[in-house]
C-alpha cells in the first residue's frame, strides 16, 4: 500500500517573506513598486460594458486572476466599483523589463496597462497589453489564497478583505451606495431642502437615548454627541424653513446586536403644514421606488447568516395601516385596556412576555406589542396612534386625548421609520419634557421650548434609519452587513 502524502501549505508570513523578496527584486529592475499617477481612458468594468475590438485603451485595476503559460498570460483585473475584465501579455509584446516585472506580479497587485482590446477564440473581451506598470505592490495575500473569509468576526474586523474576496458584499454597498444618492434625488424632487445641523448638544433630546459624553476644552463646557437632529430641525421650521431634512449620523451609547450599531444613519424630514398620514404616504412612496429601482421589484427574498432562505417581504402598494391599541387587543385580548396594572403582569405571565418589576403600565403594553405584533410582523405596517406616554414630541389626538397622532413603520420584525403629526404648542411641550424628565428639568432643552414660542408651523415629521431600511431592501441578516465598518469589541 503507497503511503499518501500531504502537500505542507505555506504560512501567511512565508507567503509576505515571498512577495517581500518580489518587492526587492522589482527595484532592482529600477521600478517602483508602489507607483503614483496612471492616466486611464476606462474602466475595466465599463470598458467590458462598453467593448468594441480594436481599440486602445489605457486602465488600471487589482490582479484577481493570473494563468500563467509561460511566455504569455491571461490575467483578470478589477475593482469594486466598476467590475472586470480579462487582460493578455506575451513575452514579446512588452519590454524586457516589463515582462521580468510581470513574472514577480501576485494576486492582490494593482497594476496599469496600455493596449488594444480584442475578443479570444472563445469569445471573451480581453485586452492585449503592449506597456505594463506596477501600480502598487501587495505585501500580504489575498483571503482566498489561504483562509478565505468565510468567518464573520474577520469579514467585519477587515472589511478589506471582504470586499477583495466577496462580490456580494461589495454588491451591497454599491447598491447602498446609490440609495441614498436616490433619497437625496428623491426628496428633492419634491422640493426638500437638504441641511446641516450640529453633531455636538448642549442637551441630548430628540430622543429617549442615552448619548456619548464629551467634553470642549476651548468653552470648558461638557458636550454629548447627538442622538437625533430633531430638535435642531424643528428650530428651522420655526425659523422658516417648510420643506428640509438632514442625511446624516447619529450616536447612542447603548446595546450592540444585528439590528443595533452605536453610529448609525438617520434621514430625517419635515414638512410644514402635513401630518403623519402624508409623511406615511411620503415614506411609502419612496421604500417602494427604491425597491422597484434597485432591487427588481417589490418581492424582496430574505435569508439567513447561512444562505437558506427565511421569507419573502412583500412591498406591494398599499400598506397595511392599524391601531397600536387595536394590534395589542389581538394578541392579549379585547379586554386588555381594560385590566389594571396588576392584572397586565398576571397576563404577561400567561402571554410568557418578560417584564420588570420598574415598568411602568405604558411600558408593559409597549413590551407585549414589540414582543408579540412587532417581532411577528413581516409585510410593512404603519402602526398608529400609539400611548402618549411613548413620544413626547408628537401631536395629541384631538379624537382621543390619551394617543398621539404617529406612525411607527414596522417591516420585517422591526421598527423602520417612526412619523409624527409634530407638536407645535410650546406650553404643552414643555409640560411633556417634564412630565418625560420625572422632574428633573435641567435635563429639558428649554432653549428649544424658546425658540417654539416664537410660533412652529403645524408640521408632518419622518425619521428613517437608513441602515435598517437598507437591511430590509438587499435581505442582509444583520446590521454589520450594511455597515462598512461596524462597532466590535477590541479583541
Amino acid at each position: 500500500m503507497s503511503e499518501q502524502t500531504t502537500q505542507p501549505q505555506s504560512t501567511e508570513a512565508e507567503l509576505i517573506a515571498v512577495r517581500t523578496e518580489k518587492l526587492g527584486k522589482l527595484r532592482e529592475l529600477g521600478i517602483d513598486p508602489f507607483g503614483g499617477k496612471f492616466e486611464t481612458t476606462d474602466t475595466p468594468g465599463g470598458l467590458k460594458a462598453n467593448f468594441d475590438d480594436g481599440i486602445p485603451v489605457k486602465l488600471a485595476g487589482r490582479l484577481v486572476a493570473i494563468r500563467d503559460m509561460g511566455k504569455s498570460a491571461f490575467a483578470t483585473i478589477g475593482d469594486v466599483q466598476s467590475g472586470r475584465i480579462q487582460i493578455y501579455l506575451n513575452k514579446k509584446g512588452v519590454s524586457e523589463t516589463e515582462w521580468a516585472a510581470w513574472k514577480l506580479m501576485d494576486m492582490g497587485d494593482w497594476v496599469g496597462v496600455e493596449g488594444e482590446t480584442f475578443t479570444t477564440g472563445k469569445g471573451e473581451p480581453s485586452v492585449q497589453v503592449s506597456v505594463f506598470t506596477v501600480l502598487s505592490k501587495a505585501l500580504r495575500p489575498m483571503p482566498d489564497k489561504w483562509h478565505g473569509v468565510s468567518d464573520r468576526e474577520t469579514k467585519y474586523r477587515k472589511r478589506h478583505l471582504d470586499l477583495m474576496s466577496n462580490q456580494d458584499s461589495a454588491e451591497i454597498f454599491l447598491k447602498r451606495s446609490q440609495m441614498v444618492a436616490e433619497i437625496r434625488n428623491f426628496l428633492h424632487e419634491r422640493d426638500f431642502l437638504e441641511v446641516e445641523t450640529p453633531m455636538l448638544h448642549g442637551v441630548a433630546g430628540g430622543a429617549a437615548a442615552k448619548p456619548f459624553e464629551t467634553f470642549h476644552n476651548a468653552l470648558d463646557m461638557p458636550l454629548t454627541m447627538r442622538i437625533a437632529p430633531e430638535l435642531h430641525l424643528k428650530r428651522l421650521l420655526c425659523g422658516g424653513f417648510t420643506k428640509i431634512f438632514e442625511l446624516n449620523r447619529n450616536f447612542r451609547n447603548e446595546g450592540i446586536s444585528r439590528r443595533h450599531n452605536p453610529e448609525f444613519t438617520m434621514l430625517e424630514a419635515y414638512w410644514a403644514f402635513s401630518d403623519f398620514e402624508q409623511m406615511a404616504d411620503l415614506v411609502e412612496e419612496m421604500t417602494c421606488h427604491l425597491a422597484e429601482k434597485f432591487c427588481g421589484g417589490l418581492q424582496i427574498e430574505h435569508k439567513d447568516e447561512n444562505g437558506e432562505h427565511l421569507r419573502t417581504i412583500n412591498l406591494a402598494r398599499p400598506w397595511k395601516r392599524a391601531r397600536y391599541h387595536d394590534l395589542i387587543k389581538e394578541v392579549a385580548g379585547d379586554d386588555w385596556f381594560d385590566l389594571t396594572e396588576e392584572q397586565h403582569r398576571d397576563r404577561c405571565k400567561d402571554l410568557k412576555v418578560e417584564i420588570s418589576d420598574s415598568m411602568e403600565d405604558y411600558e408593559i403594553s409597549q413590551q407585549v406589542f414589540e414582543k408579540l405584533v412587532e417581532e411577528h410582523s413581516f409585510d410593512p405596517c404603519f402602526v398608529t396612534h400609539v400611548s402618549k406616554e411613548l413620544i413626547p414630541l408628537a401631536k395629541l389626538n384631538p379624537e382621543n386625548p390619551d394617543v398621539i397622532d404617529v406612525y411607527e413603520l414596522i417591516i420585517n420584525g422591526q421598527e423602520i421609520s417612526p412619523g409624527y403629526s409634530e407638536l407645535n404648542d410650546p406650553i404643552l411641550q414643555k409640560q411633556r419634557f417634564e412630565e418625560q424628565a420625572g422632574g428633573e428639568t435641567q435635563t429639558i432643552d428649554h432653549d428649544f421650548v424658546e425658540t417654539m414660542e416664537s410660533g412652529m408651523p403645524p408640521a408632518g415629521g419622518i425619521g428613517i434609519g437608513i441602515d435598517r431600511l437598507i437591511m430590509m431592501l438587499t435581505g442582509a441578516p444583520t446590521i454589520r452587513d450594511v455597515v462598512l465598518f461596524p462597532q466590535l469589541k477590541n479583541k
